[in-house]
């Protein structure tokens, strides 16, 4: 069995998909989760704090736990002290990880390859390195994680150096490279699923607006090169600093738009869409002259569901059964809710256990991880590609009155 069909009867045992929105790096006090910034000790964006078990801290070179039966040694790392918060998001990952350990050894027919060890990377590069180290040191053949961005490219050179690769939970494109995966969707993805489907709409006339932060530059990058790749020329490409700025980005668009060279505007930032949503409205544009295109970010945010000015607009997304399916089992076994990241560190811990991978005369050489086939996990199917970045299949929604409704299956 290789290693995509041996992923396929996992995900049928297992139960489906997950929305996932994934990190990218921010401050020491907040993190990024698609377009949504989430601060932690303040201001929380408007989104519910969540709480989950605390567990005794493991030191980036000191203690570190282990779970799991198997020959195999793969390592976690993971923010288990430091930000408070951040903590948080990685006590919620490595009990999930913990779920799909729990997974493997009761199912009869699933081998038990990996042994887990978790490490502390606390929040910061340094700890990132000294968690990977150790990780090497302890001979690790595969290391999970870290979160950040700017740890995964730290923990990421330290795993090159040894010959390692990594596979890490960052959804920045910046850090991944050869042999330094992201299990992440990534801007790419989104906007190759996006406009895959505006071209067999018809629609020729594409625009994007783009906040100017890191996250939002890679979306832009994203945009441009698949709009090539879909045989697009842009209309006009818009950076804001600020939602403050979008009445002058409209005013700049409208008479494009009127005369129907823009027929299509891409807005994958949350926060924002809502306000280019209401500017449009008021332009008092006939309905569907104008196809607005959102992001995975989207999906499940309430101010977005009740943005009725958003009414027709179209975005990527995974499918939540996923997270529907182990969200039982993690309260029950842990109490409280399980971070909207939680499922990327189950479907991290079922891939490295993979047969084919981990038993491997080279476990989870890069020719095996990039297999064309890809694999199936909590998120749906998704596949590595030789530069580290991922691709997932996604749906198409639409917003409607009463919810989103699938437009479109899922496709690669």
């Amino acid at each position: 069995m290789n290693a995509f069909n041996a992923a396929k009867s996992w995900r049928r045992a297992a139960l489906g998909a997950t929305l996932l929105m994934v990190l990218s790096a921010c401050t020491m006090s907040d993190i990024q989760i698609g377009s949504r910034t989430l601060s932690f000790g303040g201001d929380d964006g408007g989104q519910p704090q969540q709480s989950f078990p605390t567990q005794q801290p493991v030191m980036p070179t000191g203690p570190s736990q282990s779970f799991g039966r198997g020959p195999v040694k793969v390592a976690l790392l993971l923010p288990l002290s430091g930000d408070a918060g951040l903590a948080s998001v990685g006590t919620s990952l490595a009990n999930a990880s913990r779920l799909a350990i729990a997974f493997i050894e009761a199912n009869p027919n699933i081998a038990e390859n990996i042994t887990i060890t978790l490490r502390d990377t606390g929040a910061t590069v340094q700890g990132a390195t000294s968690a990977a180290s150790a990780a090497v040191a302890d001979g690790a053949k595969l290391i999970l994680g870290p979160l950040r961005a700017d740890q995964v490219t730290a923990a990421g050179a330290v795993a090159r150096s040894a010959g390692l690769p990594l596979i890490g939970f960052s959804n920045n494109p910046n850090a991944a490279s050869p042999g330094v995966y992201l299990l992440s969707v990534l801007p790419d993805a989104e906007m190759k699923r996006s406009l895959d489907w505006i071209k067999t709409q018809g629609r020729r006339g594409i625009a994007g607006v783009f906040p100017a932060t890191e996250f939002g530059q890679a979306q832009e990058t994203a945009f441009r090169q698949q709009a090539v790749a879909a045989g697009f020329s842009p209309q006009a490409v818009y950076t804001f600093s600020n939602v403050g700025e979008a009445k002058q980005i409209i005013d700049q668009a409208l008479p494009a738009i009127q005369r129907g060279m823009i027929d299509t505007l891409i807005l994958p930032d949350r926060a924002s869409a809502p306000t280019f949503g209401t500017l449009l409205a008021q332009a008092g544009l006939p309905p569907g002259d104008l196809q607005i295109v959102g992001s995975a970010d989207w999906e499940g945010d309430p101010a977005i569901a009740s943005a009725t000015q958003l009414s027709g607009a179209v975005y990527p997304s995974v499918d939540p059964a996923g997270m529907a399916a182990i969200r039982g089992d993690y309260t029950a076994r842990f109490g409280g809710q399980p971070h909207a990241l939680a499922t990327i560190a189950y479907t991290a811990t079922i891939l490295a256990n993979v047969n084919t991978l981990s038993m491997a005369g080279q476990p989870y050489n890069a020719t095996l991880l990039t297999a064309a086939t890809g694999f199936n996990g909590r998120d749906g199917v998704f596949r590595f590609l030789g530069n580290g970045r991922s691709e997932y299949g996604l749906v198409l929604k639409k917003l409607a009155p009463g919810g989103s409704q699938v437009i479109e299956g899922v496709k690669l």
